[in-house]
Formats: structure tokens, C-alpha cells, sequence
């Protein structure tokens, strides 16, 4: 997982585009023209829809992200073009069709309810023009792309005709092409390495209800062998993600918390597509793709997901090792920045914990109930040395983090090394500052970059130092 975040793949996203309008307000009468309420508009909001969903996934994951479609020539393009600008979306790929509509869905919602959907936009397939437009435009640029995906919301830019001259040139310069379908006729996706095609799509697509093992197999062969894929995928919701390969295999899905799966396939499209241009195999992909949209469906709307925040499940689900919670600053400023966003309480302690013993399991179980995540400081080997004498440290600092970091109560662990983790506290700037009840009426480093202030009594009888003791008492 660590590796996902060194790496920055260039794909390019061809779909349909269009723009998520919502007007927020309340409502607390009805209209006397008409039996309708009338809706007090207080905030108008606008996200990327469609396409623009992988779009912002691929972006939050750490991709370099180019984007080629069609868009009208109205206001609505020329906004939508200014949303994909200020996210450094490369957009040179993009063609403007005179007379076409940008698509643009507008919500209104009063008092966390739907009250009325309206839509401005052209479903008619593109013009030819624009489709050879769009592919003389990447004959030059393919071969700089590490992956592409096709993401087909049936607004008419994916013709069947612009899907094969797609995948024909991606397929002649060596670069996979990913689908998310649409409709029930995959054959204009032919030659593409995978699809993410959901259950019911694969129903309608194949004829053959899915409802055991054996059905699930049939109906993964089917859709490899009639569209000569590279790699069969179906995803299936709650029980995870089927793929074929050389043989069938199922990656259930890691979702503690559902609460909206809204754009939950563009997080699946995304994430495989990402986990692959890495350079993970097809078995490793669709795993990191279960956990993204593990994060995802916990979340309200369509939403993205970040490493870190992948990284923080995987672990929440024990199926990490302790080396996935030590981290570097860069590591934990991410996190922390992360865990803001997500309204997370974040408490953080620190000290040397050169023996591990119950004294430390309960100081650091209460300091984690003050919060969400707990971070500890991990004193380098040199400054142990420093603060305790030469004697000291009794274990290796790579030896004290990962027993440290196998704590259920401990989230996260970051070595330092200076005498006193003044920076580390300033970097983070935590909820809560936890240290020991020795403290009572002294100065505490780095209080004033705290929220607040806890200290914790420690175990009586309970310490490094006696355990050293008691050792060196029984062997002399």
C-alpha cells in the first residue's frame, strides 16, 4: 500500500462529462398558484458528474489525470471546462460540437430531501466529426498514457464507433483500456482488458442469472470470450468483486457502513485502473479497489477516496501489519490533514517505550479514548540515549515502533529525533495532548499547539526502568 503512494500514473478518462447542480434550502409552505412547495433557496453548490466522478477519484488518489470528450458550446461547457482548469485536469483533449447541450443536472433539496430533478442536456450520439476529431487528437498523445478508461454514462460521446478506434489504438501502442459499461451490448467494448460491468448489468448483457458459483462463472466466461477481454470482472455489491483471469475469484467486500452508494462504481473503475498503472496485478487491484469503495459507501454523496484514508481502513479492519502504522512527518501530516476533513478527533502522546509492558497498554488505551486516532512520538535510539544514559535503549528503535504500532489502541506511530517532539506536536497541532500524570504542574512541551491538555497517572510498580531492574536483580 505504502508503494501506491510514490506513484503518480498518467491516465486519460474518456466519457461523458457533465455538471451536478444542487440548490440547498427549506420549506415551509406550499405555493398558493399551485399544490407545490416552495423551496427558500439559501446555497447553490456544483460538483463534475458523470466521468467527472473517476475524474476526481483518480485525482484524490494521485493521479495525473488528462480527460477527452465532447461538451456543447453554451455556459454550461465553458463552466464545466473552468471546474476540470482549477483541478489541473488536462482538458486539450476536449471538443466543442456546435448545437449540443452540456449536460447539467440541477437538484433542488429542502431540508435533506429531493424535492425535484431537472436536466439540460443532449443524448443524441456525437457528430462524426467529433469523434475523428478526438481520435487524430490522441494519435499523437496514447503512448503517454499509462492506462485508459472508458466511462459510459450513454449521453452519446462513447458511439460504438469511437469505443473500437479507441481500444484499436490503445490496444496498438500497449495500453489497457478499462469500462465502465452501459446498456445491455458490451460488443462496442470489444478488445478492451476489462469492464466493471455491476450485477444487474451483466445479467442484461449476458442472459444468464446470476444466482450461485456456477452462474457467476458462466457469466464471467461469457462476457471474456464475446467482448476478448484480458481479464473478466463483475462487481457484486455487498458479496465484493468477481474477476476471471485464469480462474475465478472473489474479493468480498470490506464495507463496515453503508450509507450511500452513490458513485461507487467510478471509485472502483478508478481505484483498479490506478492500483494496475502501478504495476499490482489484476488479484491485488480489485483488493485496494474493495477497500476504496469500502471508504466510499461509508460516506454521504458522491465521494472520493484517498490513500491515507484506504490506509486507515485497511488497518481499522486488522488486515495490516505494523509497518503499514509507522510513518515518516510527510506520512502523518497527510493523515492528520485527512482526519480534519473528516471531522476526526486527533490526540496524540509520546516517550520512549523501550520495554514494552501493562503500564504502557494502559496509558496508551486511555490516551486513545480521548479520540479517533491516536499518534505516538517514538524517541529515536540517539535521543533515548541522550534522556536515559548509554545504557539505554535496551531495544532498537524499528524493534520499539512495531510493537508499538501492533497496539489496538495505537493508530499510528512516528519516530523523532530530537530530545523532545516540540516539531512533531507543531506539525500536527492535535485535539488532545496526552502525557503522564508526572507532569502534574509542570510545563508540558508543545500545549500551546494542543487543543487541550490530559494527563494520564501511570500503573504503580509499573515501569521500564524496574523491569530492567528486576532482570538484572535475577541474574547476577
Amino acid at each position: 500500500m505504502h508503494a501506491l503512494k510514490t506513484v503518480q500514473p498518467n491516465i486519460l478518462v474518456v466519457g461523458d462529462l457533465m455538471i451536478d447542480h444542487y440548490l440547498w434550502g427549506s420549506c415551509e409552505r406550499i405555493s398558493p398558484e399551485a399544490p407545490v412547495q416552495v423551496v427558500d433557496i439559501a446555497k447553490e453548490t456544483t460538483v463534475l458528474g458523470g466521468a467527472g466522478n473517476v475524474i476526481n477519484n483518480l485525482q484524490t488518489l494521485g493521479a495525473q489525470v488528462s480527460v477527452s470528450s465532447v461538451i456543447g458550446d453554451d455556459g454550461n461547457g465553458k463552466e464545466l471546462l473552468s471546474m476540470l482548469q482549477k483541478i489541473d485536469v488536462n482538458t486539450i483533449n476536449i471538443i466543442t460540437q456546435k448545437q449540443r447541450k452540456t449536460s447539467k443536472k440541477s437538484r433542488i433539496i429542502a431540508v435533506s430531501q429531493q424535492i425535484l430533478r431537472y436536466d439540460k442536456e443532449s443524448k443524441d450520439d456525437i457528430t462524426k466529426a467529433s469523434s475523428d476529431a478526438i481520435l487524430d487528437t490522441l494519435k499523437e498523445s496514447i503512448k503517454s498514457y499509462d492506462m485508459v478508461i472508458l466511462s459510459d454514462y450513454g449521453k452519446g460521446v462513447l458511439t460504438d464507433s469511437l469505443c473500437q478506434g479507441l481500444i484499436t489504438l490503445a490496444k496498438e501502442n500497449e495500453v489497457k483500456v478499462l469500462v465502465d459499461p452501459k446498456g445491455s451490448d458490451f460488443s462496442k467494448y470489444k478488445g478492451a482488458y476489462l469492464l466493471t460491468p455491476n450485477k444487474k448489468e451483466a445479467i442484461l448483457a449476458t442472459n444468464i442469472e446470476i444466482n450461485d458459483a456456477k452462474s457467476l462463472e458462466e457469466a464471467l466466461l461469457k462476457l471474456k470470450s464475446e467482448c476478448k477481454l484480458g481479464v473478466s470482472l463483475i462487481t457484486l455489491s455487498e458479496d465484493g468483486i468477481a474477476t476471471l483471469d485464469k480462474e475465478v475469484e472473489l474479493f468480498p467486500t470490506v464495507a463496515k457502513e453503508v450509507f450511500d452508494v452513490t458513485g461507487a462504481g467510478d471509485t472502483v473503475i478508478a481505484s483498479i485502473a490506478f492500483a494496475l498503472s502501478a504495476g499490482k496485478s489484476i488479484q491485488e487491484s480489485a483488493a485496494f479497489s474493495n477497500l476504496a469503495a469500502g471508504v466510499v459507501v461509508g460516506k454521504i454523496g458522491s465521494a472520493t477516496v484517498s490513500i491515507s484514508e484506504i490506509q486507515e481502513y485497511e488497518a481499522s479492519l486488522h488486515k495490516s501489519t505494523s509497518d503499514a502504522h509507522i510513518k515518516s512527518f510527510e506520512d502523518i501530516e497527510s493523515i492528520v490533514k485527512q482526519a480534519a476533513e473528516n471531522g476526526k478527533k486527533v490526540v496524540f502522546t509520546n516517550g520512549c517505550f523501550d520495554i514494552l509492558h501493562v503500564g504502557h497498554v494502559k496509558y496508551l488505551q486511555i490516551a486513545k479514548s480521548f479520540g479517533d486516532i491516536l499518534i505516538v512520538g517514538l524517541n529515536s535510539d540517539e535521543s533515548v540515549s541522550r534522556l536515559k544514559g548509554p545504557t539505554r535503549p535496551v531495544n532498537i528503535a524499528e524493534d520499539r515502533a512495531y510493537l508499538l504500532a501492533a497496539l489496538e489502541a495505537v493508530d499510528y506511530v512516528v519516530p523523532f529525533v530530537e530530545d523532545t517532539p516540540y516539531n512533531l506536536i507543531k506539525m500536527i497541532a492535535p485535539d488532545t495532548l496526552v502525557k503522564g500524570g508526572d507532569y502534574e504542574g509542570k510545563a508540558v512541551i508543545g500545549t500551546e499547539f494542543a487543543g487541550e491538555l490530559k494527563l494520564v497517572d501511570f500503573v504503580d510498580g509499573k515501569s521500564t526502568t524496574k523491569t530492567i531492574e528486576k532482570i538484572q536483580g535475577q541474574t547476577c
